[in-house]
């Protein structure tokens, strides 16, 4: 049985919501909005983003 390659992808998702959910306030869901809770979301990856520029800069 050949292999797909699913679990890469999986990997990379699964890494994905693990930083986000180093976020107290994106793992816990207190805002009852939606708009508020996507700009928190938006803010976290741009932070995520920020730490890995930095580290290869």
């Amino acid at each position: 049985m050949a292999s797909t390659g699913l679990g890469t992808f999986r990997w990379v998702v699964e890494r994905t919501i693990s930083w986000l959910h180093g976020f107290r306030r994106l793992r816990i869901r207190w805002e009852r909005r939606d708009d508020i809770h996507e700009a928190f979301l938006g803010l976290a990856v741009c932070l995520i983003t920020h730490r890995h520029v930095q580290r290869l800069c």
